[in-house]
């Protein structure tokens, strides 16, 4: 199979030098939103008795193709939070994924939560493009950057109030963790072919310090996998293709945190139960 990264990357080096001869940093810093407090990632993922749900608009994929050609990112994303999830993540990648930069923009005029640009950083002008958009959070792929890279991105990030994601695939990668990483996801999806394999996470979570928010991405489809990332350390979940898939998003969404809540009180019932047998 072709390496699907390989070609993404390839092509966002285009897309981000075409970028800046059309909208270059002086009026990136003109934003509105430039100059604007974001929404701690953090903060939101660590509130008690929260879903963790991190709940992505994304139109499409390379493995899928067109997912959902017409969802609302205004009743979408709006949907989103009044379902419960703690932090929205939007893709801004057109070519593969559908998505643009002001997806973001228009989620941000909509909804007071933080939200993550989702996209292939290969560049510091992303960076500062993210913050002009709206965005509070940014994502760093450890197989695309270099150390140097992301500890340089990174702090770029960090000086503008940006918290950033990083993401890894497997051991070797955390060595790319540094001071000003806020929260370190386990992708699950290899980005080379776009196989899922859920145990990614669950052999990488005590490996990351405890210090950095931990958040299991992709393949995640049931209350029961939720329960059992938590329980295994992990504070945050980033869902897309199974809201995606629903013509209604958010009511997927909804349906999916309601049973997140079920599926815990059902434990809670039957581990009194058993205490009650005991005593």
């Amino acid at each position: 199979m072709e390496n699907l990264l390989d070609k993404i990357i390839a092509h966002k080096h285009k897309e981000v030098a075409e970028r800046k001869s059309l909208y270059p940093v002086k009026l990136l810093e003109r934003s509105v939103y430039f100059n604007s407090p974001v929404v701690s990632f953090k903060k939101y993922l660590l509130r008690e008795d929260t879903s963790g749900i991190i709940a992505e608009f994304k139109r499409k994929s390379p493995s899928k193709g067109i997912i959902n050609k017409y969802a609302s990112l205004e009743r979408t994303s709006i949907g989103y939070m009044q379902a419960g999830a703690n932090a929205l993540s939007i893709l801004t990648d057109t070519e593969f994924f559908g998505g643009k930069n002001e997806d973001l923009t228009e989620a941000r005029k909509f909804n007071y939560c933080p939200i993550l640009r989702k996209d292939f950083v290969i560049d510091e002008y992303q960076i500062i493009e993210a913050k002009a958009i709206g965005a509070d959070v940014v994502l760093l792929l450890a197989n695309v950057l270099d150390t140097q890279q992301i500890k340089q991105f990174a702090a770029l990030a960090k000086s503008f109030g940006l918290e950033v994601l990083l993401e890894v695939r497997d051991q070797d990668e955390l060595n790319t963790i540094n001071e000003h990483i806020t929260a370190v996801g386990v992708n699950n999806r290899n980005l080379k072919d776009f196989t899922v394999n859920i145990s990614q996470s669950f052999n990488l979570v005590d490996l990351i310090p405890n210090e950095f928010i931990k958040i299991s991405e992709s393949g995640i489809g049931s209350a029961k996998i939720i329960h059992e990332l938590k329980a295994a350390g992990f504070n945050g979940f980033l869902i897309g293709e199974t809201f995606m898939k629903h013509p209604r998003p958010e009511i997927a969404c909804a349906a999916f945190i309601k049973e997140i809540n079920a599926f815990s009180t059902t434990l809670i019932k039957h581990k009194n139960e058993h205490y009650v047998q005991k005593s």
